[in-house]
C-alpha cells in the first residue's frame, strides 16, 4: 500500500545513502549531481521542507520510506506548478509505484491546491518516468536538447504537462 505524508526529520537519513548513489539520482534534480557532503544534504533537505512553494510529501509502501514526490514552484497567480519523484530505494524501481504516486500527486494538485496546470521535466533515456508520466495524462509539450549533462555526455529533456480540464483520475 502506497501512502504519501509529509517529510520529517527521521526522513532525512536514508537521504544521506540515496543522493550519493550514482544510479539512483542520475535523471533526478541537477543539485543532486553537486551535493556530496552531510552537510549539503541538510542544507538542500531543510530548504525542501521548509519552502512553502513547494508540496513535498514522503513515499512510503507498506510503511517503508522508499523516496519523496510533489510540486515544486507553485504560482498561486497562475495556478501551475512543477511535479517531481524521486524513488531513492531501488529495491522498489519497476514497481508501478512511480505511476501510483504521480496519480495521487497530479489529483492532490488540482483538486486541494487548486492548480490548472502541472507540468514536468523527465530525461529522454529516463523511459521508464516517461510512459509511467504518459499513463497518468501527461502530453509532450516540447523538448530541451541537450539540457542535462550526466555520465560524461549530454541527454535531451522532455516538457509535459496535464491540465486539469484534460486530466481524468
Amino acid at each position: 500500500m502506497i501512502t504519501l505524508k509529509p517529510l520529517t526529520p527521521e526522513n532525512l537519513l536514508s537521504f544521506y545513502k540515496w543522493i550519493r548513489d550514482e544510479e539512483a539520482i542520475i535523471y533526478s534534480l541537477s543539485v543532486f549531481q553537486a551535493i556530496k557532503t552531510d552537510q549539503q544534504i541538510e542544507d538542500w533537505y531543510a530548504q525542501a521542507i521548509n519552502d512553502s512553494r513547494n508540496s513535498n510529501h514522503g513515499i512510503f509502501v507498506d510503511g517503508v520510506f522508499v523516496g519523496y514526490a510533489g510540486i515544486s514552484g507553485i504560482s498561486n497567480i497562475n495556478k501551475s506548478g512543477e511535479y517531481f519523484i524521486f524513488i531513492g530505494d531501488k529495491s522498489y524501481w519497476g514497481k508501478g509505484i512511480g505511476t501510483q504516486v504521480t496519480q495521487k500527486i497530479v489529483k492532490m494538485g488540482f483538486e486541494e491546491l487548486g492548480l490548472n496546470r502541472i507540468m514536468l521535466t523527465v530525461s529522454v533515456p529516463n523511459i521508464a518516468g516517461v510512459k509511467a508520466y504518459e499513463r497518468v495524462g501527461f502530453i509532450l509539450e516540447g523538448r530541451y536538447r541537450e539540457a542535462a549533462f550526466r555520465n560524461g555526455g549530454y541527454h535531451d529533456k522532455l516538457v509535459m504537462s496535464v491540465l486539469k480540464s484534460e486530466w481524468r483520475p
